[in-house]
């Protein structure tokens, strides 16, 4: 195998995906990642970067282009990259995502079964429902926008086509207010400075929605001004909420948390079932996809009677599908504030066959074994890294008939279906729901089942 040479020129056809939707094309047998390309695209393509395990390239010249290719409709495009997928067709970037779930499967996974469908979303645009905007000073101008990838440097932006228009209607009325107050943007290296992040979260299926403002050190006697001034630029928000963060780290929302007007928290319904979210809560970012992801879990997970428990259960939404199945959904959950959402949750919905408890994966498990208690199905969401392999045990151990493994990432799904297939149990079913338009993530659930 030839060595690449920086700066080279070569004519290559992709044929395949990376996980950052990269196009991926094979020069002088290297596996070459060229952003921006589409499968069955010939392209002359730059040699970047060479590296003992990857080499990187940059499409200089389209040689002949895939029907599937698309003008990119986001100005910020080639330079945010928030959402990395707008030169391609929906239908391709479908099959992109299944694609990628596919190889995590039987790469990763070893597993010969493979998805077979991926659950399309009804919208494209504007079907975010948090938007998080970081604040800086920009050649002395207060801007907000998103961080270039890998980096910690702004991209202004004014207008995102992924996020609620009132989301980016809210971002503009904190720069024009701190503009005109001279209220200077937080700067991590001097840790200097007052805003920080604008975060909106707002509802879909009620009209609620609640503006964070989040501030080194608070607004000090602008506070007031600055709600009326919110309130009046707009009028559709239903909450303001100012956040005091004062660490040094690039956590968003932390410390002390100040209602300044309305409700801190939003409504919403899923399913039927009405829940209630705070700031800090986890709630899925696109609604709509959440009801189908989470109907196919409990179509995976049959909860026809008997017990299901529901691990990384948040504030409780999986859970409360559940029970509308089952004769005791038992959810457990690490963080506290959380649990305390899932039991109002349950209280609000005169639900009565769900409980939670607050701790990790695996000592849940454990402390249920020992109470004797053997769930029909389980139901696990981890976060992105996956679940640890004490938790797996610990879960096997109980002898759920099934389990229903939902994952916002293929590869830790793919791990840890190998340590469930040593523990006694197959792969059977699998689906993509592609909860992230224009952006190459995607989000899955399988079932699994003892042998």
């Amino acid at each position: 195998m030839e060595d690449l040479i920086k700066n080279e020129i070569y004519e290559a056809e992709i044929s395949g995906y990376s996980s950052d939707g990269s196009g991926v094309c094979r020069i002088k047998g290297r596996a070459v990642f060229v952003p921006r390309t589409i499968v069955g695209e010939v392209w002359r393509v730059k040699i970047l970067k060479v590296t003992a395990s990857a080499v990187y390239g940059r499409a200089e010249e389209a040689v002949s282009l895939s029907p599937e290719r698309r003008e990119p409709l986001c100005e910020n495009y080639l330079r945010c990259g928030g959402c990395n997928l707008w030169h391609m067709s929906y239908e391709e970037e479908k099959r992109l995502k299944l694609a990628r779930l596919n190889d995590a499967l039987k790469h990763i996974g070893h597993q010969t079964l493979q998805a077979e469908e991926i659950i399309g979303s009804d919208s494209v645009t504007h079907y975010r429902n948090k938007g998080i905007y970081a604040v800086q000073n920009v050649a002395g101008e207060i801007k907000s926008g998103f961080f270039a990838p890998r980096t910690h440097a702004l991209v202004p932006v004014e207008g995102c086509l992924i996020q609620k228009e009132l989301s980016d209607k809210v971002a503009a009325a904190v720069r024009e207010f701190a503009a005109e107050n001279k209220i200077p943007a937080y700067e991590e290296k001097t840790r200097r400075g007052a805003l920080r992040h604008v975060y909106v979260r707002c509802a879909v299926n009620t009209a609620d929605a609640v503006a964070c403002v989040v501030s080194a050190k608070g607004l000090g006697n602008k506070t007031q001004a600055f709600t009326e001034f919110l309130r009046q630029r707009c009028p559709e928000l239903t909450g303001i909420v100012l956040n005091i963060n004062k660490t040094a780290g690039n956590t968003v929302l932390a410390g002390d948390f100040y209602t300044l007007w309305g409700s801190e928290n939003i409504r919403d319904y899923l399913g039927g079932i009405e829940y209630e979210i705070s700031p800090q809560a986890f709630y899925q970012i696109n609604p709509p996809q959440a009801e189908k992801l989470y109907e196919r879990a409990v179509e995976y997970a049959a909860p026809n009677g008997g017990t299901v428990l529901d691990m990384y259960c948040g504030a409780g939404t999986i859970s409360l599908y559940l029970a509308k199945k089952a004769d005791r959904v038992i959810g457990a959950e690490i963080i506290p504030e959380a649990i305390e959402n899932a039991k109002k949750n349950a209280e609000r919905n005169g639900i009565e066959n769900a409980e939670f408890i607050c701790a990790d994966a695996s000592q849940a498990a454990e402390m249920l074994l020992r109470e004797g208690i053997r769930p029909e199905a389980v139901v696990v969401d981890p976060p992105r890294k996956g679940m640890d392999e004490a938790a797996i045990k610990a879960i096997c151990g109980m002898a759920p008939r099934r389990i229903a493994y939902v994952s916002c990432n293929p590869a830790t799904l793919a791990r840890d279906v190998l340590v469930f297939n040593a523990c006694g149990y197959e792969l059977k079913k699998a689906a993509a729901v592609d909860m992230f338009p224009r952006t190459p993530h995607v989000e899955t659930v399988v079932l699994m089942t003892s042998k």
